[in-house]
């Protein structure tokens, strides 16, 4: 059995609370997960550690990029958390066969406006707008099996099927 390649993501598709697709988009930059560190630095360290907290990350940031103001895009201003559901087709080469699959990758948010550009106004050309989301839960699922959950304002931070809170939600009486 052989490990299929990975090569490329054919296309994606982005909605809102799962109703309608948010046409006008040409691309999407989800955000990373950078871990809240401390510095560890005393006796016993020869020198410093930027040490991780345990299922702790920085500030997300996913920006959806448009080619023109769209209705749907101005919908993303309203100032309240918005459910997101992206889904894509990823192909993968499978040499042993000699073929080619795919397999569905969703990510679902849950994400606040933080900053809305209109982008510019030149003739015959893109407007280029931007919305910035900040995140504030989100599921990586590949091939329908969760890679990754992180929901902030719950404690939850499952990575590979381990839960890194479950214990901190217990020593907090959660």
């Amino acid at each position: 059995m052989s490990n299929p390649v990975p090569e490329k993501l054919i296309n994606f598709r982005v909605y809102l609370e799962g109703v309608f697709d948010m046409l006008g988009l040409s691309d999407v930059e989800l955000p990373s997960f950078e871990s809240m560190t401390d510095t560890v630095s005393g006796a016993g360290v020869a020198g410093e550690i930027d040490a991780p907290i345990l299922g702790h990350f920085g500030s997300m940031t996913l920006t959806l990029n448009w080619r023109t103001v769209t209705q749907n895009a101005m919908l993303l201003a309203q100032q309240r958390a918005h459910p997101l559901d992206l889904r894509g087709s990823i192909q993968q080469y499978d040499a042993s066969a000699g073929q080619y699959q795919t397999v569905p990758l969703q990510v679902l948010c849950s994400a606040h406006p933080k900053n809305i550009g209109l982008g510019s106004l030149q003739v015959g050309s893109s407007q280029e707008n931007t919305t910035e989301m900040e995140v504030t839960r989100i599921s990586v699922l590949v091939n329908n099996v969760p890679n990754i959950v992180l929901d902030k304002l719950n404690y939850v931070c499952v990575i590979d099927g381990v839960d890194y809170l479950a214990q901190v939600r217990e020593n907090l009486g959660l």
